[in-house]
């Protein structure tokens, strides 16, 4: 099973040895640019070859200025305009290839990061911060664009000049060229000492700047709450706290970076200073012409910056290979809830009977507290049943189960006899609608919000579904009406509102089951009145599952399932229950009458 995420960075997790094989990660998501990589490449080929011809020009302008023929010099100076010419055309056309490369790359890596995670069970998310996901969405996905649209064909371009430069040197003047040589050692060895470091400080800073993100994404989503509770000053201490340390860790890498610059760019120079001293001693023998001289000093400098560019971009390649490798971590994390290889079909029409058998299920981040403990409980087509009970009894989690959000431990949940982990999830969720106990908004319009529940409903069905739920009135007195923006996570609206918008979302999907999770909880009471009737009349036919507390909602159920600590510990009518006293009796008194029954 792959290594699932997590948000917490221990100094041990930072340590682990990297490497660039990470950057394979990337190979599925450019196979789909083979030719265009190819023409990137052919482009870069040609600029540094171009590169390479430029010095020779040089070199025949020089060991000829004092020819007689004007001529001959104008052919050389014409010549090397036009290698100007053709490297000008090869750089924008390496620079519009490898751009448009990494434009696209990174696009279908942040599709495919988004479209896996969106279908992650939410045991996925107990353990990953969403707002680090985001972070590796959005900054780890720019570092890859950066090195694919530029430092990667820098790179290539480089190592071409350099291997390129190195030959040319040779034929210029061997005896130098062995001199230049003595100095790769001494390059080589800071470059692989401190790169190694630049490794492993490029991964802590993506680590720190990932945890700020997150940081930052949950008490921004819960700022409300955050300035009830006057919460502010230990907020911005929390996120400082974590911004200073991803400082100081981007400190620590751009330090290493910079020394690791300073040396290499110190030892080539110093190198090429020592040949060129030795070079102008061989002109005033004789030994070789000026003009060679200069084109092997060109040479030199090309090869030299070369490799200064590389030490430079080997450290980017390091970032992206940290990047890269988060990525395909997530691409890679195994859900523990997944469709099967070859599913069974949902039987159709859809009758709507769900039946739990010996179902037993804790929650991942609570081992050893059960939430079902051995529950037996079916529920027929149309049947409308209540679920009731202390807070904790597992209420809401057999809501969670009926969606196969988790996969019980033991035993079986099944619709209309199939079990659900044999079918696809998109295959029956589509038959089921859910109005939660905190409804979700989306920082849409009131009509897209509402048809979310069925994206190809027309207008009129969308408003036809409101003015069930009671909220086509509020809804018509908004600025915009239909069309008024709710605000992020429906801050636009009223907690009471909200719950309409997300019933009328229920109605609209118009599905075979429904269920309902203190569907009524957030409403005043005549708008409860105006939204029980449209639920009864919703639940009329089709299979309804309600978590409730109060006892309006909960009389009018063909049955009511008591349940405490995941057991069922009672079922039957109101007036039973009443009269058998226990813990339904109880509730009732002291919950749903204020204590009368």
């Amino acid at each position: 099973m792959a290594k699932q995420p997590t948000p917490t960075h221990s100094e041990q997790e930072r340590e682990k040895s990297k490497n660039m094989s990470a950057l394979r990660g990337l190979a599925p998501f450019m196979r789909p640019y083979r030719v265009q990589v190819l023409l990137a490449l052919m482009a870069l080929t040609l600029t540094a070859t171009v590169s390479l011809m430029l010095p020779v020009a040089v070199r025949r302008v020089v060991d000829n200025f004092g020819t007689k023929s004007d001529a001959l010099l104008d052919k050389y100076f014409l010549a090397a305009l036009g290698f100007a010419a053709m490297l000008a055309v090869g750089t924008a056309l390496r620079y519009l290839l490898v751009t448009r490369l990494g434009e696209l790359v990174v696009a279908d890596i942040r599709k495919a990061v988004f479209n896996r995670m969106i279908g992650m069970s939410p045991t996925f998310f107990e353990g990953v911060m969403t707002g680090e996901v985001l972070s590796r969405i959005t900054t780890d996905t720019t570092v890859i664009q950066s090195v694919i649209g530029s430092s990667v064909s820098i790179a290539l371009r480089n190592l071409l000049l350099f291997v390129g430069g190195l030959a040319l040197m040779l034929l210029t003047s061997t005896k130098l060229t062995l001199m230049v040589l003595l100095v790769v050692p001494l390059v080589i060895v800071p470059i692989a000492v401190l790169g190694r470091r630049l490794r492993v400080l490029s991964r802590e800073n993506q680590d720190w700047i990932a945890e700020s993100s997150g940081n930052a994404s949950e008490a921004l989503l819960s700022v409300q709450t955050v300035q009830a509770f006057t919460h502010e000053a230990p907020s911005r201490a929390a996120f400082g706290k974590v911004t200073d340390l991803s400082l100081r860790a981007a400190m620590r890498r751009v330090n290493t970076r910079a020394l690791l610059t300073m040396i290499v760019i110190f030892l080539i120079f110093t190198g090429v200073v020592v040949v060129l001293w030795m070079g102008a001693r061989d002109v005033r023998a004789g030994g070789m012409s000026v003009g060679a001289l200069v084109q092997f000093v060109i040479y030199s400098v090309m090869v030299a910056g070369a490799v200064g560019a590389l030490s430079e971009i080997w450290s980017e390649l390091q970032r992206a290979a940290g990047a890269t490798e988060r990525l395909v971590e997530l691409l890679n994390t195994q859900d523990t809830v997944h469709d099967p290889v070859k599913p069974e079909t949902v039987t159709t029409p859809v009758r709507g009977e769900i039946r739990f058998d010996n179902v037993s299920f804790h929650y991942p981040t609570r081992p050893n507290q059960s939430a079902l403990d051995a529950v037996d409980l079916t529920i027929q087509p149309g049947e409308t049943v209540a679920l009731v009970g202390p807070s904790g009894a597992g209420k809401t989690t057999v809501i969670q189960m009926i969606q196969r959000f988790y996969d019980p431990v033991g035993g079986v949940v099944k619709l209309d006899g199939v079990a659900l982990d044999t079918m696809t999830r998109e295959s029956f969720r589509k038959h089921l609608a859910l109005v939660p106990q905190d409804p979700v908004i989306f920082a849409k319009s009131a009509r897209e919000n509402i048809r979310f529940g069925r994206p190809d409903a027309t207008d009129a069905e969308v408003e036809a579904a409101a003015k069930a739920a009671a909220a086509h009135d509020f809804i018509s007195k908004l600025p915009e009406g239909y069309d008024s923006p709710m605000g992020e996570r429906g801050v636009m609206v009223s907690g009471g509102q909200k719950q309409r918008i997300a019933i009328a979302r229920a109605i609209l999907r118009d599905a075979p089951v429904l269920l309902l999770d203190e569907a009524t909880s957030a409403l005043d009471a005549e708008s409860e009145r105006l939204v029980q009737a449209a639920v009864d009349e919703l639940a009329q036919d089709r299979t309804t599952i309600i978590v409730a507390h109060r006892l309006a909602t909960v009389k009018k159920a063909d049955r009511i399932i008591v349940m405490d600590e995941g057991r069922i510990v009672a079922q039957g009518k109101h007036d039973d229950l009443v009269a058998a006293g226990g813990l339904y009796a109880k509730l009732a008194k002291l919950q749903f009458t204020d204590g009368t029954v």
